[in-house]
């Protein structure tokens, strides 16, 4: 191949002059396009526009500009590329959704997280964001050094003093050649922490920096699945972390579940995700969606996936993760030039490269400052000296024939240089007052102050040090936020409980099998003897069986009448209305046919030294240790062994130490020390509890406190509270005492439970009545006894069952 140089023709071997090409090519899109400085995290684009904002005056608080304007100063002085290209990259730096945290402030149609493209650059205004000065904060004290822009017409900056570590704090992604980098986007306030842990000890390992720094904020929120993707990234610079969207179920009033997103993973497409459903959904691939419909406004993201009635909305929420964006993968580089070079860093490393930019920045400003410091002391010197001689320099200058020979007579008389001799001539007639006079001398004696302590700072590292944590706190005060994604230690966790706000909640399930919860302030006190409000919106022959109250954050375990017991979390269960009917057991929970919910029990943990207490309908009792039962085995595990036409109907959690009281139907009690029953294995069969006389059966147990009350109440809406203490301690096996006189008008007992004055109860009926009224209110009666009136109960109205309300939950 033959090649014109300088005028003459010579002969070069095509491959040499390919490989050439193609490296110098490939080297400007590495250091010229492509790839973010290590120092201030950002892009020559980036920075090109910043500075040329700067120089525009448009700050956080001045008035917003044309983006056209902005794009055209960019394009004329410094990026001389596409305008396309330019304004695309303003844009971006302005989404909210992309970054997380803006740094420019814009005003008008800037896009949308549905991929709508922003409005033309002739529409659009911006202006810098408040924390964007702080990138370009001390520019103009000589802290980095300037180049000749693509014309050497004007200067622009090497490299921002970036005050804050923006790299981490915004991320970075792009494609240079043969390489890539990309860098999520950390919460301010933790990498601020993380640099002050390695300021506190430079040898800090990578392990203990991320006690500091957790793991990317993206600015979408989202929850990271698993550690190990960000361990690998921040300990080789490489890694896969998974982000998923957060979901919920909630119930509609017509009693059909739906899943909500309201956040999505970093840089997902909301209109393209809400397509994919709508193609999953025509394809039949996830045929149990009813109707898809996006409520998203203003005041936050809102993807509502309607379940088909009957259906287990957590199993279509498991295929929407595994099939569509709702759960996507991020591949992190930490790719980024260090002096010109590319390289893949650690986290420390990035740390350690911008905080060694920092002390060059904190020193190159100070010798700045101690400059103009010493230059302003050397004026004010000589206007001090002119004072203290002021008639004699009067003098001197009106004797002079020209400013020249006013100035060297000035220099030789008083020993001046000449800008202090140039400072006397140009002096003001009014600083000659003695109220100015002491102005200069004040401002001399502080600017010394000010010099000694400048030059302290450059001859003691560990001031600059300090400076630098004390700067970067301030603009941690000033700028730092909450985390808004949330990281999960377990990649395999499909449900997580981060995402749900622990709170009290009533869960209700009804006789049939009907699960719901709802908060706990949505039933309203009343008095006693009231008709009380209507609690659900039951099928014919239902009734509440089971109400009671938890927390979103608590394990629930489902005793069925089989003797199995099955786990999920409260915030896992459907979210209901007050007057909804709820979900269906089976529909939740892999019951047989037959199966049934018989009791349930609810647990933040299953400690060492406590036990599982429960009681069945014949009256045999078994105690188990409560870690046998920590189990999440979707299908059930035995908890314990039954006889046959016998029923598991009650559970207790205790510390093995306590007496028990066990009631039957036919108003027997008994109660005995909780150590008669020995701790037996999970599928264990039992002991016998209580002595059962025909037709009668066991209807509850408790825990015999002697300072609290044992309270029944009857289905004909009786009741009272009798002390513990009035009952007699007895052998297990026995067969009891009387505990309630039983009568038609009456009724048998429907119900038991240990109760404290500072206490309130719900009483249900069959037909799903329900009422609220203070324990205090139940008349304390002895125990061959037969209640006052609870309840008002109409025609064929009995009450199933009860449940205590603790005010201090309440």
């Amino acid at each position: 191949m033959e090649q014109s140089i300088g005028g003459r023709v010579q002969n070069v071997l095509i491959e040499d002059e390919v490989k050439k090409s193609y490296l110098d090519y490939a080297m400007s899109v590495i250091v010229g396009r492509a790839l973010p400085d290590v120092r201030d995290g950002l892009k020559p684009v980036h920075r090109r526009i910043l500075f040329a904002m700067h120089e525009l005056g448009m700050s956080h608080d001045k008035p917003y500009k044309k983006c056209a304007r902005i794009v055209g100063e960019v394009l004329g002085k410094f990026h001389p590329h596409g305008d396309v290209a330019v304004y695309d990259t303003l844009v971006r730096m302005a989404q909210d959704f992309t970054m997380r945290y803006e740094l420019i402030d814009g005003q008008g149609n800037f896009g949308s997280v549905d991929g709508d493209r922003p409005a033309a650059m002739r529409y659009t205004e911006a202006r810098l964001s408040k924390l964007a000065m702080e990138l370009l904060r001390d520019i103009d004290k000589e802290t980095v050094n300037f180049t000749n822009n693509f014309d050497n017409t004007l200067q622009e900056p090497v490299v921002m003093p970036s005050r804050f570590p923006n790299l981490l704090v915004n991320g970075s992604s792009g494609i240079a050649v043969g390489m890539a980098t990309n860098i999520p986007p950390h919460n301010l306030t933790e990498v601020i922490d993380g640099i002050n842990a390695y300021l506190d000890d430079p040898e800090i390992s990578i392990n203990k920096l991320m006690k500091y720094i957790k793991g990317p904020d993206f600015p979408t929120g989202g929850i990271i699945m698993g550690m190990e993707g960000i361990q690998d990234a921040y300990n080789t610079g490489k890694g896969v972390i998974r982000i998923r969207g957060k979901a919920f179920i909630e119930e509609t009033k017509l009693g059909k579940s739906q899943i909500v997103v309201n956040e999505i993973p970093f840089q997902v497409n909301k209109s393209r995700l809400i397509e994919k459903i709508a193609e999953l959904v025509r394809e039949k691939k996830i045929p149990d969606i009813s109707d898809l419909r996006d409520e998203s406004d203003k005041s936050g993201m809102r993807i509502v996936i309607e379940i088909k009635r009957d259906f287990n909305p957590r199993v279509v929420l498991n295929q929407l993760l595994k099939h569509t964006q709702l759960q996507e993968s991020f591949g992190i580089i930490m790719l980024a030039l260090v002096d010109g070079v590319p390289r893949t860093l650690d986290l420390k490393s990035m740390l350690r490269y911008y905080v060694d930019y920092q002390v060059e920045v904190i020193t190159r400003r100070t010798k700045f400052e101690l400059k103009k410091a010493e230059e302003r002391a050397h004026i004010l010197e000589g206007l001090l000296i002119a004072l203290s001689n002021l008639d004699e320099v009067i003098n001197l200058i009106k004797t002079s024939k020209t400013v020249p020979e006013a100035r060297e007579r000035l220099t030789k008389r008083f020993k001046l240089s000449e800008i202090q001799a140039q400072a006397i001539l140009d002096m003001r007639l009014q600083r000659l007052t003695g109220l100015e006079r002491e102005k200069i001398a004040k401002e001399h004696e502080d600017l010394v102050k000010e010099i000694a302590k400048l030059k302290a700072i450059l001859t003691d590292p560990g001031k600059v040090i300090e400076l630098i944590r004390k700067e970067l706190n301030e603009i941690k005060k000033e700028y730092g936020d909450d985390r808004r994604t949330i990281m999960t230690a377990e990649s395999s966790d499909i449900e997580v409980e981060e995402t749900i706000p622990e709170e009290n909640v009533v869960i209700a399930v009804t006789h049939s099998g009907y699960i719901k919860r709802l908060p706990v302030d949505t039933y309203r006190k009343q008095r006693r003897g009231g008709r009380g409000v209507l609690g659900m919106d039951l099928k014919e022959n239902d009734f509440v069986e089971h109400l009671f109250i938890s927390t979103t954050h608590h394990y629930v375990l489902f005793f069925s009448n089989r003797g199995k017991v099955y786990r999920l979390k409260v915030h896992e269960l459907p979210v209901g209305s007050r007057i909804s009917r709820g979900q269906a057991a089976i529909n939740l929970l892999p019951f047989m046919p037959g199966e049934r919910i018989k009791a349930i029990f609810t647990t933040r943990e299953f400690e060492e030294g406590e036990y599982i207490v429960m009681i069945t309908k014949k009256g045999i009792i078994k105690k188990t240790a409560m870690n046998d039962y920590d189990s999440s085995r979707r299908d059930g595990i035995i908890a314990i062994s039954l006889q046959e036409k016998d029923e598991l109907i009650d559970v207790r959690r205790t510390d093995g130490k306590r007496n028990l009281i066990v009631v039957t139907k036919l108003g027997k009690a008994i109660k005995f020390k909780e150590v008669d029953a020995r701790p037996m294995g999970r599928t264990a069969m039992g002991v016998i509890a209580i002595k059962l006389s025909a037709g009668d059966e066991v209807v509850g147990m408790d825990i015999a406190d002697d300072s609290h009350d044992l309270l029944v109440v009857s289905s004909e809406g009786y009741g009272k509270r009798t002390p513990f203490s009035e009952y007699p301690l007895q052998t297990r096996g026995g067969k009891g005492v009387k505990t309630f006189r039983i009568t038609k008008e009456k009724g048998h007992i429907s119900g038991m439970s240990s109760a404290r004055t500072n206490e309130e109860i719900m009483i249900i009926s069959n037909d799903a009545i329900l009422i609220r009224i203070p324990v205090s209110s139940v008349k304390k009666l002895g125990r061959d006894t037969m209640g006052v009136k609870l309840m008002n109960l109409t025609d064929d109205r009995k009450v199933a069952s009860f449940a205590k309300v603790s005010v201090e939950e309440d």
